[in-house]
């Protein structure tokens, strides 16, 4: 766990922010010496939560008839008509 000021912590907020995403390390935020906030990583369930989301309605759907032609047939349209 490491300490920085709020000035410090603005100045450096990316920086910051990518070594607690990177190391994990816990980062206390102060102000004249009082610990005022705290910058903890995600816990790892939050990390990969999107990651479930892929593939999650895999084999779900059906092919009912043709995919490639036509839903209905030329004459069905009304722009086609005239």
């Amino acid at each position: 766990m490491s300490t920085v000021t709020i000035t410090e912590f603005v100045a450096s907020c990316r920086a910051l922010l990518e070594r607690v995403r990177r190391t994990g390390e816990t980062v206390v935020i102060t102000r004249r010496g009082e610990p005022v906030a705290q910058v903890v990583a995600p816990p790892a369930a939050a990390k990969n939560r999107n990651a479930a989301l892929w593939g999650c309605a895999h084999g779900t759907g059906r092919i009912l008839g043709d995919i490639v032609g036509p839903v209905s047939e030329p004459g069905d349209w009304e722009v086609l008509r005239e």
